[in-house]
């Protein structure tokens, strides 16, 4: 299998693969998800908190999915069922990949919904709509946005279009060339963010808030959280990182690789914390706001700053293109599993697949508005595709490439993938996957189902 190429075509170089790593993962988990779970659970003691489950769960979890994908070259469906068969094991552990792809088309559905939502922003914010705007004002742009079913349609449909034309072009006219624009343009956004909120909001306050460690202000829900986002936020369980290891140069160092990609996805996030906590304070506002962070909070500190329509349009735009580059990363797998199971071409492939899920995220969007009254399980549609995802799919996905990687995969396969100089690194890389990691998702996993339906 070491020799074997993807029929989708392959990255250009490591760096390539990073930007494209890196897209998958910085997305709304950084820039809106982040700042506004760290504001309700105590600032630097969760920040802390999160970087201790990115090295411990994130990190060993991801260079688990990328040395499986670059060993099987396909899709995580074809590559998890062809790894079974070389290991002479059950191809069921491919259920493993139709899962996270699973995964991926409902996370989809409703992230292009939300993504629609950030669309719409930029509009506004171009419009001048926040300028001298309070709290009930934004509120109420917000929930009328909600409340027009046509409109979020309209963001929904144009988003889905824009992600099934990149993917449509395939790996390198399509994923590379759309990566190299949209992540420079996305860390030079950041940095823009940044200074405007250095010099036009309270920043000693937003630093004090992220850095400042107050472990009494750290509950144990706040530590299942923390654990949660990072493996949500490095796009681990849904075959994104999988099917992009796959395209990954072979010469390319796997342990390398992975740490610059999860590096640059936490100093996004933290990044984002920094260039939105300043304005919040500055215009004294609430940190703690939860996901009104973004869409209410923020425009109101931009709506009453010098400058603030202009960036108030150039964030909203910079978190448009964080959603765009996830996406991508999410679509990719299934498409890539489909042309490699019917044989059909990748146009025909992303727009059958898109359309399906523009059609789950047309129900999704109804929860807010004509489909208000409708019930599963006690949850609305979107709630339903966030949860089965996020607590069930996801963590079952990153619980199961833990333990067929360190225990039905073994010490020589990911030992000549993985290709590390030291043993000793290499050794604790193994006793990680095999015993830490899986520990640490299936508590998260058990508490979380146990929180919701037992607490």
């Amino acid at each position: 299998m070491q020799d074997r190429q993807s029929i989708h075509g392959s990255w250009a170089s490591r760096w390539t693969f990073i930007l494209a790593a890196t897209g998958s993962s910085v997305g709304l988990g950084n820039i809106w998800k982040f700042p506004y779970i760290a504001g309700e659970n105590g600032g630097g003691a969760f920040v802390l908190m999160y970087l201790v489950c990115i090295a411990l769960v994130g990190i060993p979890i991801m260079m688990a999915e990328v040395l499986l994908g670059r060993r099987g070259r396909q899709s995580p469906v074809n590559t998890l069922k062809d790894m079974a068969i070389e290991i002479g094991t059950t191809k069921r552990w491919a259920w493993i990949g139709l899962c996270g792809v699973a995964a991926g088309i409902m996370i989809l559905s409703f992230y292009s919904v939300v993504s629609g939502w950030v669309i719409a922003y930029v509009v506004y914010a171009a419009e001048g709509t926040f300028t001298g705007a309070g709290v009930e004002q934004i509120g109420k742009v917000f929930n009328d946005l909600l409340a027009d079913p046509q409109e979020l349609v309209l963001w929904h449909t144009l988003f889905m279009i824009v992600v099934a034309g990149t993917v449509a072009r395939g790996v390198n006219k399509g994923l590379e060339a759309g990566i190299r624009v949209l992540m420079p343009m996305l860390f030079a956004l950041l940095l823009l963010l940044l200074v405007y909120a250095i010099t036009a909001g309270d920043f000693a306050a937003g630093w004090d808030f992220m850095f400042h460690v107050d472990f009494g202000a750290l509950s144990w829900e706040a530590v299942l959280i923390a654990m949660g986002h990072a493996f949500f936020t490095l796009s681990l369980g849904m075959g994104s990182i999988m099917v992009y290891g796959s395209y990954m140069p072979k010469k390319a160092s796997i342990g390398g690789t992975v740490l610059t990609v999860a590096g640059l996805d936490t100093l996004v996030a933290l990044i984002a914390g920094l260039a939105i906590f300043p304005l919040v304070f500055g215009n004294q506002l609430d940190p703690g706001a939860g996901p009104g962070l973004m869409l209410v909070t923020l425009p109101v500190a931009f709506g009453n700053m010098a400058g603030g329509q202009i960036f108030g349009f150039l964030f909203f735009a910079m978190v448009a293109i964080a959603a765009w580059s996830s996406a991508i990363s999410l679509l990719e797998p299934v498409v890539a599993y489909v042309v490699e199971r019917y044989k059909i071409g990748r146009t025909s492939a992303c727009v059958i697949l898109s359309g399906f899920v523009w059609v789950l995220g047309v129900g999704a969007l109804g929860s807010f508005n004509f489909g208000s009254d409708w019930s599963f399980f006690g949850f609305n549609f979107f709630d339903l595709l966030d949860f089965m995802t996020a607590n069930i799919m996801l963590p079952l996905g990153g619980l199961l490439v833990c333990i067929f990687t360190g225990w039905w995969v073994g010490k020589k396969i990911t030992a000549d993938e993985l290709n590390m100089k030291s043993e000793l690194v290499f050794n604790s890389w193994f006793f990680v996957v095999r015993f830490i990691a899986p520990v640490a998702v299936a508590i998260v996993f058990i508490a979380n189902l146990w929180q919701k339906f037992a607490g």
